[in-house]
């Protein structure tokens, strides 16, 4: 059985096209491995990339993709809505089909390792990659950000797993982990004002008291004039997008506000759909039956509102 890993590099540059387009150059047209997609974003100023295939041709790709950000964005004048740490932020493996969690956790030091040695660029390993307690979530490496992480990796405790305590003078650190399935979910709201959005963040993020498996805070969107709550969903099986959405439509309604639509950046498992299709369809008497792929796509934007959607954004239509 061939072993397929989910590989999602996140770098800071969602606004300049043709920089973007030489960045992923080393990605492209690979043995072994897709290049599912490219997701910038101008208000981010973000780019998620999505690749699927065997974990040993991606790490070899890493290596040159890493090199071509380091000679093309410098941190010391990036900004945009998303936290961020470095030029290429993070880098997660995630096992799809033939490989365990313990692998992808090697996956991670192999490519930590590789990248330190070839760029002397910083290291900290992440989630199920974490060598250490208080580095196995993401937003606890990454506070402070880049400009904070100039003297942040000089305290013991924040010493990286790869490479000296010192930043890479133009592109900081990577985040390099090994994790589940996370479902990176964005909903759109009818207002534009910070205050709200953020409120409703508070109110379902696990840190502040909501879900336990959600992280999740605001962003304007300068583009299309409205704030979204920008979320990581951890754990899709105890949090269902369905209980997610709700929820933040509830939240809403006291500020007069209206969940517009809802966005999926990367991948995400056709499990997750379907989970929260059953209780739509359960909450009109009916059952939901086996649908294609093309229409679980086709009802996901009908009913979960998600836009900007396609069926290659299920994991499953791309195996």
């Amino acid at each position: 059985m061939p072993k397929i890993v989910q590989c999602v590099p996140n770098f800071s540059e969602g606004r300049d096209q043709d920089k973007i387009a030489r960045i992923v150059e080393p990605l492209k047209n690979k043995e072994g491995f897709k290049l599912i997609s490219v997701e910038p974003d101008g208000d981010y100023n973000r780019t998620v990339v999505t690749l699927l295939g065997d974990p040993e041709k991606i790490i070899e790709a890493l290596i040159p993709f890493v090199g071509k950000v380091e000679e093309e964005i410098d941190m010391n004048h990036q900004s945009g809505e998303h936290p961020r740490m470095g030029a290429v932020d993070v880098i997660p493996f995630i096992p799809i089909d033939g490989v365990t969690m313990d692998e992808c956790v090697g996956y991670a030091e192999r490519v930590g390792e590789k990248i330190n040695q070839a760029f002397d660029i910083p290291i900290f390993l992440y989630a199920e990659a974490a060598r250490q307690k208080r580095r196995v979530k993401l937003p606890t490496i990454r506070k402070g950000e880049f400009e904070g992480m100039k003297e942040k990796i000089k305290d013991e405790k924040w010493v990286p797993d790869f490479g000296k305590a010192e930043i890479h003078p133009t592109f900081g650190v990577i985040g390099v982990g090994a994790r589940n399935p996370l479902i990176a979910f964005n909903i759109d709201l009818d207002t534009a004002e910070n205050k709200v959005a953020n409120n409703i963040a508070k109110a379902i993020r696990g840190s502040s008291g909501g879900f336990a498996y959600i992280q999740a805070g605001p962003a304007f969107l300068e583009k299309r004039g409205h704030m979204q709550v920008t979320m990581n969903i951890l754990d899709y099986k105890k949090n269902p997008i369905y209980r997610i959405v709700e929820t933040v439509k509830m939240e809403a309604a006291r500020y007069q506000v209206k969940v517009t639509s809802c966005e999926v950046v990367g991948l995400i498992p056709k499990d997750t759909i379907v989970r929260s299709l059953k209780y739509y369809y359960a909450c009109e008497g009916k059952k939901l039956g086996d649908l294609s792929i093309d229409e679980i796509t086709e009802e996901a934007m009908k009913i979960l509102l998600f836009r900007d959607f396609d069926k290659l954004k299920i994991i499953e239509a791309n195996m």
